[in-house]
């Protein structure tokens, strides 16, 4: 009796990137008729760049999260249902705006976004500092003291480091620059080498205003 005959690799190779394919297109179905039919609450999706892979989500209202490789997808996922809904699911065609933008930016090709936001995880003071980042212009930086000075709270510096912290949108709403007086970096979510090589990164833009 003979062996049974072995398929070859690249056979196989062809069935798993078909198998891919059909669970790609699948869920792209799943994804838009949750939407169609109001289902569907949180959208998101993982895009590469420059720092890292980079979990994006939306909600109906927009963007409501940016999160860095380093904060862990899973956990990142599970705040997410927690916090804003459990019915999330992934839709990558949900946020091809913000990709695309930031595309442009990590291209040097952008300097400031335009999506919407939905600012529902960060509150009071700490809201009121994300609203001031985007008047810190591409290519320069502030202090955490100028910062607590523009919101009308000079003394709370440290709290607006931690509005910084916690920013849910980071990169769109710029807390990278953000840096201490002494003209150090300071802390980061993404953590200190990704602030670094994006404030590098606008220091040695090209782009358009």
């Amino acid at each position: 009796m003979s062996a049974p005959r072995r398929l070859p690799i690249v056979a196989t190779a062809f069935e798993e990137a078909a198998d891919g394919e059909r669970l790609g297109l699948l869920r792209r179905r799943l994804a838009a008729r949750a939407a169609a039919e109001d289902l569907l609450d949180v959208a998101y999706r993982t895009i590469d760049s420059p720092v890292g892979e980079l979990l994006l989500a939306a909600t109906p209202t927009g963007l409501v999260r940016v999160a860095f490789a380093s904060e862990g997808r899973d956990r990142v996922l599970a705040e997410l249902a927690a916090r804003v809904s459990p019915r999330l699911l992934e839709a990558p065609f949900q946020l091809e705006a913000i990709t695309r933008q930031l595309e442009e930016y990590f291209a040097r090709r952008r300097r400031a976004f335009d999506v919407p936001l939905d600012l529902r995880l960060a509150h009071g003071f700490r809201r009121e500092v994300l609203r001031l980042l985007p008047g810190i212009r591409y290519g320069s930086t502030a202090s955490y003291t100028e910062v607590a000075s523009a919101v009308g709270s000079p003394r709370a510096v440290r709290a607006v480091g931690s509005a910084c912290a916690t920013n849910p949108v980071p990169i769109v709403l710029p807390c990278h620059r953000v840096v201490r007086s002494d003209g150090s970096l300071g802390g980061y979510g993404g953590g200190i080498s990704v602030k670094r090589r994006l404030l590098a990164l606008e220091a040695g833009s090209t782009a358009e205003p």
